[in-house]
């Protein structure tokens, strides 16, 4: 299975968002742009600016206008066209139909920078006639304009608007919500995933050995509620099909037992023939099998009692068994122990079992030749052999029920399977890995549960 590799949420939420808050931005400026409130597609400052290019002074040095291509444009665009221009001296020069009460005004505003008419929020007055008056620069002198009359901005000049209402106004306003965004997002999301960080942490928890474990739905929003609660239903139909898997093995093992001992008992009747050995093999294969699959069961339904056990003595006890099969199939036993007598609470009988296995294991993948070590200090049981070794990425795999490393005519491939599950109900953990001398190496660390004070007390 692809591992997922889709983009943040935090970082999707914020590029849409930016997104969506940069096209409405712009859709309202574009519609104030339109509707004139960021421009003025018509104005008396472009009329007061084609007056300012055509003013000109004749040999007597009286006011007259050149016809320049604009001056030509706005009369012909603008028939209703009316402006006065006058000089510093009083000089002036007017066309068209100027207001009357504008003529008079223009009269007294000398030194006037600038200055618009007409404008005004009383409603009787909005019929009055509206005008515009600067004072510009131009080549023949200083010169005073006044006009009433609004031109229409050429596209280059409407271009030039929009760019600038981009840059100033629009700009400025994406970078906030964009500085917005960035700082409000991530808050927003951690807040609205807080629950699945929860799930998470909860998910964590789950595997073979904790099984009915389910996520919680507080916190979470609704739409991934909804998931939860779609894996917590997988969840219980694996626990539920796993539960009939474990019933179905027990059940099983129970029905075989009886059977697997009349048989044996009737194997051991038997002539003795070269049949009849490789037939109480079988047997013996057979009845570990089933005794197997009942520990496991047994183990399962926690039916067990933890009492005070030292690893010391237990480990002398399992060596003292399994010497007359180490031996004989070419192998030394060694018992290491360091450190004080360490007891722990368990299951002694399941301990046993399964430091068993280990040694068992040892016995049939060690090369049939060399010590097996059993070490044990604090709360730590190693069994090394120098052997052929397991290879690293299978390590994990050896633990797994019914798996073999090497295809072998004897065992059942349930013995490490058998030792995880003891381990795991005392809270420990097994592992696999290499010996010194190049061989494997099994670690039963079951610290978790050692009791030093109880160790005078143990068994």
């Amino acid at each position: 299975m692809k591992e997922a590799t889709g983009r943040s949420l935090k970082w999707q939420l914020i590029r849409r968002l930016l997104i969506l808050q940069s096209l409405m931005l712009l859709l309202v400026l574009g519609i104030m742009f339109v509707k004139g409130d960021l421009f003025a597609f018509r104005s008396t400052d472009r009329t007061i600016e084609a007056l300012q290019h055509a003013i000109r002074r004749d040999a007597a040095g009286q006011l007259q206008l050149r016809d320049t291509p604009e001056l030509t444009s706005l009369r012909a665009a603008e028939p209703g066209l009316w402006f006065i221009i006058r000089d510093i001296k009083g000089l002036q020069i007017s066309e068209g139909p100027v207001p009357a009460i504008f003529a008079r005004i223009s009269e007294t505003l000398s030194g006037i920078g600038q200055a618009r008419f007409g404008s005004t929020v009383d409603g009787a007055a909005m019929d009055r006639p509206e005008a515009r008056m600067r004072t510009v620069y131009t080549p023949v002198g200083e010169m005073l304009v006044m006009t009433g009359t609004e031109s229409s901005a050429p596209p280059s000049i409407v271009a030039l608007g929009l760019l600038l209402v981009l840059v100033k106004i629009g700009l400025p306003i994406i970078i906030v919500i964009a500085l917005g965004i960035l700082l409000a997002t991530p808050l927003v999301v951690r807040g609205a995933v807080a629950g699945i960080a929860k799930a998470e942490k909860q998910a964590a928890l789950i595997d073979i050995g904790r099984r009915g474990v389910r996520l919680e739905t507080i916190g979470t929003p609704p739409e991934i509620a909804s998931l939860i609660r779609a894996v917590n239903e997988a969840l219980r139909r694996l626990d539920d099909g796993y539960e009939r898997h474990q019933r179905f093995l027990a059940d099983a093992a129970h029905e075989l037992r009886t059977p697997i001992a009349i048989l044996g008992t009737r194997v051991a009747a038997l002539p003795h023939m070269p049949e009849r050995v490789q037939l109480v093999a079988d047997v013996a294969r057979l009845t570990t099998l089933t005794e197997q699959l009942l520990d496991i069961e047994r183990l399962r339904r926690d039916n067990v009692e933890f009492r005070p056990v030292s690893l010391l003595a237990l480990g002398r006890r399992v060596v003292s068994d399994m010497a007359p099969l180490a031996f004989p199939a070419g192998y030394e036993l060694d018992l290491i122990h360091a450190g004080p007598d360490i007891a722990l609470q368990g299951d002694e009988a399941a301990l046993e079992r399964a430091m068993t296995s280990l040694i068992q294991n040892a016995i049939d993948h060690g090369g049939g030749r060399g010590t097996i070590s059993i070490h044990i200090s604090s709360g730590l049981v190693e069994v090394s052999d120098e052997g052929p070794g397991i290879p690293p990425g299978e390590r994990e795999r050896i633990f797994e029920p019914f798996y073999r490393l090497r295809p072998r005519p004897r065992g059942t491939g349930l013995g490490l399977h058998l030792v995880r599950q003891i381990v795991d109900l005392h809270g420990g953990r097994v592992t696999a890995g290499a010996s010194r001398a190049g061989g494997a190496r099994l670690t039963m660390d079951l610290s978790s549960g050692a009791l030093p004070d109880l160790a005078a007390k143990a068994v």
